[in-house]
């Protein structure tokens, strides 16, 4: 272990000025200090599928800033939003995420309750945030110190974001319309991590990122559209045209975003802008890593990557995230920096909001009290191959899953029906063994775990509800109309010149 800066320096002074310039003194040695607590830079993307990175094994999508986090971290594989009470799953996936809560203990409210940026101030650093906050303004204002173009809403069209700042009162001031959304936050941290470099750096910093891409519209900078040629994408492998039943309202805000049946050309295309919107935020997180590098705050500082939820893209047959497979529920999530292991793939089953109490103790700092969370440092630092046995999901009162290493159970008490899939032969969950007679015992045992979680979870709706409703359901009786934010390159390329005029207000993320 190096030796303590302050105890040299102490000895430094009393010796000689001809042996003064052998004393550590300046930026280099503050920043080599060994009981110096790490920075944290904090990025989080905005419905991106765990899939849509390179490291994940994604040949078509070019994610390389990404993908060099990934190798020089812990990249978990099996990370997950536990879903929502609403529609917009965006508001209860960052409320779990700064509070350590579960959904059925935080739901989406934020105001009175103590956040993960409030404990590393409470703790010495300095905080700051930009970019999407969809959990009310006061409570922004009660957990960050600074602040720069924070937008307080679920989504906006990329080239007119509503952007606030946090002034010397504390207080967020009256919105601004600036454009385009990733440039604008990207920008807002570069220039606060410039700033945080030219001050005495006596406190560390907790810097949150958040992004809006790549949610829609799926309308990337003009620059870069076209990156991706649609025929040259691949569908997803459980594409489907249509989902083959109805278990919720198949005609929420995120399924309005293409017509019935999916064909595969319009998939495709969301496909490309989806992939383009993704790469211009990776190139953006490159500026931001290097803007750390160019200040000499890289080496010191954890950087976590990961998304507030999954996105069908024609999975399915669905577009959203409102349902409970696979690719709405897990997200990328990748931690790296001082004393983190590289190179090294996770499949534990962790949630995003067991990121409080991981960064808290990563940090050195006071545990957290009051948080469903469970630290990964285990996990990170290979002294535990798990930190659950069992991972529960939910959407609205329609859809329960369960789910561990092996198998998963999602379970539709509205419709009293029931689908187990085996994710190690069958990750694309494209086959249902519920209905075959073999795998009885195995429906039996995971219902018991999803009714054990329910319990455990605080869960307040009924697996067992009064009323079972039909699967069946006519896809020509849903009309999609575009929400108001949909821009006109959107409108005409997916939606065939709707008047925009028609749109719907829409107040999901």
């Amino acid at each position: 272990m190096l030796p303590n800066t302050f105890s040299k320096l102490s000895k430094c002074l009393i010796l000689s000025s001809l042996v003064l310039f052998l004393c550590p003194i300046g930026a280099d040695a503050q920043s080599a200090k060994p009981n110096e607590k790490p920075n944290v830079l904090f990025i989080f993307a905005d419905d991106q599928r765990a899939d849509a990175i390179g490291a994940a094994g994604n040949t078509y999508i070019q994610t390389p800033t990404i993908d060099r986090l990934a190798h020089s971290g812990v990249m978990f594989q099996n990370a997950y939003v536990m879903g929502g009470t609403q529609g917009a799953i965006c508001a209860p996936s960052r409320a779990m995420l700064m509070s350590g809560k579960s959904l059925f203990h935080v739901y989406d409210k934020l105001n009175g309750v103590y956040t993960m940026p409030m404990h590393f101030a409470k703790y010495g650093y300095e905080t700051f945030g930009t970019g999407k906050w969809h959990n009310g303004a006061s409570s922004f204002e009660a957990s960050f110190m600074k602040g720069k173009n924070i937008m307080l809403a679920g989504m906006s069209s990329h080239y007119q974001v509503p952007c606030r700042d946090l002034g010397p009162d504390g207080k967020l001031g009256k919105p601004a319309m600036k454009g385009f959304s990733t440039d604008i936050f990207a920008e807002s941290a570069m220039e606060y991590l410039n700033d945080y470099a030219a001050t005495d750096k006596k406190k560390p910093f907790f810097c949150y990122v958040a992004f809006t891409a790549p949610h829609d519209p799926r309308s990337p900078r003009e620059d870069h559209i076209g990156m991706y040629a649609p025929e040259s994408l691949p569908l997803p492998g459980n594409f489907k045209a249509l989902h083959p039943f109805e278990f919720d309202n198949l005609n929420i805000r995120d399924e309005t975003l293409a017509p019935w049946p999916r064909t595969p050309e319009i998939i495709q295309e969301s496909l490309a802008d989806y992939y383009a919107l993704i790469t211009h935020m990776d190139n953006r997180i490159g500026d931001i890593i290097n803007t750390l590098k160019k200040n000499g705050l890289y080496d010191n500082t954890i950087i976590v990557y990961a998304a507030d939820n999954g996105l069908a893209m024609g999975s399915h047959g669905l577009l959203g995230k409102q349902d409970m497979y696979e690719h709405s529920t897990k997200v990328p999530l990748i931690i790296s920096g001082p004393n983190i292991p590289k190179e090294k793939v996770s499949e534990a089953l962790v949630y995003l909001y067991d990121l409080f109490p991981t960064l808290a103790d990563l940090c050195k700092l006071p545990k957290v009290s009051g948080v469903d969370g469970r630290s990964l440092t285990p996990v990170i630092y290979g002294k535990a191959a798990e930190v659950r046995e069992t991972l529960y999901t939910v959407y609205r009162n329609t859809a329960r899953a369960i789910r561990n290493q092996d198998w998963k159970l999602i379970y539709y008490p509205e419709r009293n029906f029931s689908q187990l899939f085996n994710l190690k032969s069958d990750p694309l969950e494209i086959n249902n063994l519920a209905t075959i007679t073999a795998y009885d015992n195995k429906k039996i045992e995971m219902m018991n775990l999803l009714k054990d979680a329910h319990q455990a979870q605080d869960d307040t709706s009924s697996l067992n509800p009064s009323k079972i409703l039909p699967l069946e359901y006519d896809y020509k009786l849903l009309k999609q109309i575009p929400d108001h934010l949909q821009p006109p390159y959107v409108l005409e390329k997916y939606f065939k010149g709707v008047n925009v005029k028609n749109a719907e207000k829409s107040s999901h993320d």
